[in-house]
C-alpha cells in the first residue's frame, strides 16, 4: 500500500469533496472552469512542523490559490504550505 507523506512544512488535504456536479437553481450545469475553488478541506497528513496548531482529521480553511493539486491512486489531494492555512473549523457549544 502506498500513501502520500508531506515533506518540510507542508500539509496534505483531502480534496475529494470537490467532484460533485454543480448546477444553478435553474438546472444549468456549471463547468469545471467556471466553478469557484474549494477553500475548506480535511487534513490527511502533516509534514515536519514544530508545534502545529492542527492535527490529522481537522477541517481547515486555506488561501484560495495556494498549494499544488495532486492526483494519487484515483483521489484528489492538495499539498499546501502550513503558512497558507487561514483557520481551523471547530465545534463550539451554543450559548
Amino acid at each position: 500500500m502506498k500513501e502520500l507523506q508531506p515533506l518540510n512544512q507542508n500539509v496534505l488535504l483531502d480534496m475529494s469533496g470537490e467532484e460533485k456536479e454543480q448546477k444553478t437553481t435553474a438546472g444549468i450545469i456549471i463547468p469545471d472552469t467556471a466553478r469557484e475553488k474549494q477553500q475548506m478541506a480535511k487534513v490527511l497528513a502533516i509534514g515536519n512542523i514544530e508545534n502545529p496548531e492542527i492535527s490529522v482529521g481537522d477541517v481547515v480553511v486555506f488561501r484560495k490559490f495556494s498549494g499544488t493539486e495532486l492526483d494519487f491512486e484515483g483521489k484528489k489531494y492538495l499539498s499546501i504550505p502550513y503558512a497558507d492555512l487561514l483557520a481551523k473549523v471547530v465545534e463550539t457549544e451554543k450559548i
